[in-house]
């Protein structure tokens, strides 16, 4: 995973206001913290910020964040946005080593078509869209990826299937799923639908075929 540039400002004012005035000028207010240092309240310019979390590796780019002349490779560890707009209005940098592992969440993605389920009129539910991984920083995956075509009505995809990059582990349940492939409530009716139909078909040819005897041992 390669790592990205960024610049960051410290002597930041703290509290709302400052705060408002930062992102009027295109700046997003932060704080670096982590790796037994202390923490430090820093600003950096929104467009440069944008082109780091809209990578490949999006919330997991590891970041060579520039901070007073030095250097500290960082990750963002939470990211504020506002409900509305959905701006950001506050970012969290974690100090992280390229030596030790850590812990984030890596997009699950579905590939391929379930060709046997869509054949019953059924579908594939994605469960788990996140995987919780642990990895040295430049073994994190952008994602995960699990193919699906190969499943029928009633398989299931769970965390063991996942095939994990080396290096890479989890501790999320092995049996926990990821994806199933079910026959949606609809198919369900319809062919119930279908059944009653034929039911009473069977039924009524059953009493015509009824009423003729009665006839016929009527005339006898």
């Amino acid at each position: 995973m390669a790592e990205i540039t960024l610049k960051a400002t410290t002597g930041r004012p703290t509290g709302s206001r400052p705060a408002k005035r930062l992102r009027a000028e295109g700046k997003v207010p932060a704080v670096v913290y982590g790796h037994g240092e202390d923490p430090v309240a820093v600003s950096v310019d929104w467009k440069p910020l944008r082109e780091v979390l809209t990578t490949e590796a999006g919330l997991n780019a590891l970041i060579d964040l520039e901070v007073d002349g030095s250097t500290q490779l960082c990750i963002v560890k939470d990211l504020q946005r506002h409900p509305i707009r959905q701006t950001v209005l506050h970012v969290d940098f974690i100090r992280i080593s390229a030596d030790e592992a850590i812990t984030v969440d890596v997009p699950v993605l579905l590939t391929g078509e379930a060709l046997a389920v869509e054949r019953e009129n059924g579908m594939v539910d994605h469960l788990l869209f996140t995987l919780s991984v642990s990895a040295k920083p430049a073994d994190i995956p952008n994602e995960l990826t699990v193919d699906i075509s190969h499943l029928e009505v009633g398989d299931a995809i769970h965390v063991s299937d996942l095939a994990l990059p080396s290096g890479v582990t989890t501790e999320v349940d092995p049996e926990e799923t990821v994806a199933i492939a079910t026959v949606t409530r609809a198919s369900i009716e319809d062919e119930g639908a279908e059944g009653e139909g034929r039911a009473e078909g069977d039924a009524g040819g059953e009493d015509a075929e009824g009423g003729d005897n009665a006839e016929g041992s009527g005339e006898g």
